[in-house]
């Protein structure tokens, strides 16, 4: 099925439902009423020159108005490009020419950044601004006014279009400038419906908070459970006192965030007194949970956590964890879970690899690699960079995992952050579960530093209140071996991290590094 068509579904089970719940500015929409809006606002862009598969971007903050506009580039069978207002600007622009946008939804907010981009983004032709008329642009509202719904075109076939794009989606560009991964029906369908099967049920009035980025993960989250008719409760941006208010006043029983977030969450002074029995789904993707941590989220919030494992090439839902694996890991029952990311979902095949291609037995660690329909068409334009991904035919996610006896998944590491010290390669993964386990550690990230015996030195870089480093290395020693242990430890008041939120260990390693051998 279209990516609008899920959605259509939530629709037709009850039209009139709350479907879009903007909590800053009050608005209310209902399924119907979203539904009628999508229909105008791809019938206007038709009508002004709007080609079927053509790219069209969205550019603003969380809102009601950003959700809709998103559903409507699918409802007018758009590729969407997701843009990150976090990133550089000369980033997103380099990233808009590179696809060829030629559309471009906005916010009046990011009037600066979008001036920009239409200085030095020449395919881009086309501004719609979300909120207001602004520089020329009209407003969504403007756009609208005359559209003729009847002239819009049917677009799906018998098979749903299985092969029509949905999106071009950039990769992180840690290493680089961002590629574009192309993403057909077919593949966004298949994690929709493995998403949304994985968080149904458990709940007959499903509300879904959306607070992490709609241009982000939080965009498919939502779609998922929008075809399960869930209302949509929508925040502007992450913030523990609002995310915390938002539950226990709408009732929410979904809700996706980073490792990161629920951090900022098991800290905040306000979750002693908030009421989240609620919450029947607190799913956790993006990046490894700290086990101790998520022992302890489970002890606050319940039986709800739960864990996915993907990329951009393979979204969202390669591997699942679900609240019952989480919460029996979290009372004792087979605890080492905690630092699972799940088994392999129907979606796909899943296999752990060497270097040689050789698919390696439980226990031993190589790179996790994927096939399945789940797995995206290719890089866009980029035919060198899709068939180095796809050696051995199979899709390479660079991430080294290995598989116990009974089919859980354990990343231990990025390929490219993994230390080589005297020989013996050490996953920093495991060494940042290990110092989160104490109490006072908030936050920790590992890398390698130059070392002139060894080659690198296991590094500890760590928000923390009221530890030394001697107690951090002596913690770390006693769990894991002089080995894997750090040999040293920075404080910082906080670890810098790329536009989607992950720890961006390359600029971390690079105030360490003057060239050599640094792992970019």
């Amino acid at each position: 099925m279209r990516a609008i068509d899920y959605f259509d579904r939530g629709h037709d089970r009850d039209p009139e439902r709350p479907c879009l719940i903007d909590d800053a500015s009050g608005e209310t929409l209902s399924f119907a009423q979203v539904r009628a809006l999508t229909i105008r606002i791809a019938a206007a862009l038709h009508a002004a020159g709007f080609r079927d598969q053509q790219p069209i971007a969205l550019y603003g903050p969380n809102s009601a108005t950003m959700m809709v506009a998103l559903l409507a580039i699918w409802r007018a069978n758009g590729q969407w490009v997701p843009v990150n207002t976090r990133n550089a600007i000369d980033a997103n622009a380099a990233y808009l020419d590179y696809v060829r946008c030629g559309w471009l939804f906005y916010h009046s907010s990011q009037a600066a950044d979008v001036a920009a981009l239409k200085a030095r983004v020449p395919s881009l032709t086309h501004f719609i601004c979300l909120d207001r008329p602004h520089d020329g642009d009209p407003s969504l509202d403007q756009f609208i006014r005359d559209s003729e719904v009847d002239s819009l075109p049917d677009f799906s076939d018998p098979f749903g279009k299985p092969d029509d794009v949905v999106g071009l989606f950039p990769t992180g560009g840690t290493t680089g400038p961002s590629k574009g991964v192309v993403v057909t029906n077919l593949g966004w369908g298949t994690m929709i419906e493995t998403l949304a099967q994985a968080v149904d049920g458990k709940c007959d009035s499903p509300v879904s908070l959306v607070v992490a980025p709609i241009t982000h993960a939080a965009g498919p989250v939502a779609l998922a459970t929008l075809s399960l008719g869930a209302t949509q409760i929508i925040l502007p941006g992450f913030d523990a006192t609002a995310v915390l208010g938002a539950i226990a006043r709408y009732r929410v029983s979904h809700i996706y965030l980073p490792p990161t977030a629920l951090y900022t969450l098991l800290d905040a002074p306000e979750l002693a007194g908030s009421d989240t029995k609620s919450l029947k789904f607190f799913l956790l993707v993006g990046s490894a949970v700290s086990p101790e941590k998520l022992r302890r989220a489970v002890d606050i919030f319940g039986p709800c956590l739960c864990q996915a494992y993907g990329q951009v090439e393979s979204p969202m839902i390669v591997t699942w964890l679900p609240p019952e694996d989480v919460a029996a890991a979290a009372a004792g029952d087979r605890p080492e879970r905690l630092a699972s990311c799940g088994r392999p979902t129907r979606s796909v095949t899943v296999a752990i690899m060497d270097e040689d291609g050789r698919l390696l037995p439980d226990g031993e660690a190589g790179e996790l690699v994927v096939r399945g329909v789940l797995v995206s068409r290719e890089y866009y334009e980029m035919p060198d960079a899709t068939a180095e991904v796809r050696t051995h035919g199979w899709h390479h996610t660079g991430d080294v995992a290995r598989r116990d006896k009974d089919g859980y998944l354990y990343i231990v590491d990025r390929k490219k952050d993994m230390v080589v010290s005297g020989g013996f390669n050490v996953f920093t993964a495991e060494v940042e579960a290990a110092v989160t386990e104490l109490p006072a550690v908030r936050e920790c990230a590992v890398i390698g530093i130059p070392h002139e015996k060894w080659g690198e030195a296991v590094h500890a870089i760590v928000v923390a209140d009221n530890i030394g480093e001697t107690e951090i290395i002596s913690h770390a020693k006693a769990r894991l071996g002089g080995v894997k242990a750090p040999k040293s430890v920075a404080f910082v008041s906080a670890i810098p991290r790329t536009a989607a939120g992950k720890m961006d260990k390359k600029a971390l390693r690079a105030a360490y590094w003057t060239g050599a051998r640094m792992v970019n």
